[in-house]
């Protein structure tokens, strides 16, 4: 049986402010670095067998805490790159609201239909990240991790639900929390959802879904 863990990355700067990241290569901040540590030491007794991650440091930063307490080498794959938000890439919501207002309207009430100018669909990521998982499935029988980021395990945890992507807004996803599903019998089950009990520690309250 083979078990994944969906870990979205620690909190940066650009969550805090609502500005959105994309493939900009935004670093965890101090408090997601904290967020990182505490997720490898509550997943420090599961017997994991690979940490796979996305490029961008904010991920792959989350991930070598995870994959440090195992002894194991993360492993970098484009498939679990975050969305290319294109010419949104580097704003504020605010701002995006303002000037692409028809498209950030369709963004808020139909996710699916949109394609952002010099960005991706929500299709598009689907298709490669699913790709990925399939490949997992023939390659791993234990627990493997995915570091990745909001969009990206949202529109993954819909396709394993058989959900497409017009329930994007139906699922909330914290940073440095975690989702886990099992894949028995040919079918994907979902054994928990947006965890963060481990980062109790912090004081900070949680953000919005961003």
């Amino acid at each position: 049986m083979t078990e994944l863990i969906l870990a979205r990355h620690g909190q940066t700067a650009w969550n805090v402010v609502e500005v959105f990241r994309g493939r900009s290569d935004v670093d965890l901040d101090e408090t997601g670095l904290r967020q990182a540590e505490l997720l490898a030491d509550y997943l420090r007794e599961r017997r994991i067998e690979a940490v796979y991650s996305s490029p961008l440091q904010r991920a792959l930063k989350t991930a070598r805490a995870i994959a440090l307490r195992h002894r194991l080498e993360v492993v970098i794959t484009q498939g679990l790159n975050d969305l290319k938000f294109g010419e949104w890439e580097g704003l504020p919501v605010t701002e995006v609201r303002e000037k692409y207002a028809t498209l950030f309207t369709e963004w808020v009430e139909k996710p699916h239909l949109v394609e952002i100018p010099g960005g991706e669909g929500l299709d598009d990521v689907t298709g490669r990240v699913l790709t990925f998982v399939n490949d997992i499935i023939t390659r791993h029988k234990g627990i493997v991790v995915l570091v990745s980021h909001r969009v990206v395990h949202k529109v993954l945890i819909l396709a394993l639900l058989g959900l497409d992507n017009s329930h994007f807004w139906n699922i909330k996803l914290d940073t440095a929390a975690i989702t886990t599903f099992a894949y028995e019998n040919n079918r994907w089950v979902l054994n928990e959802h947006n965890n963060t009990c481990y980062l109790q520690p912090l004081t900070q309250p949680k953000l919005k879904d961003f």
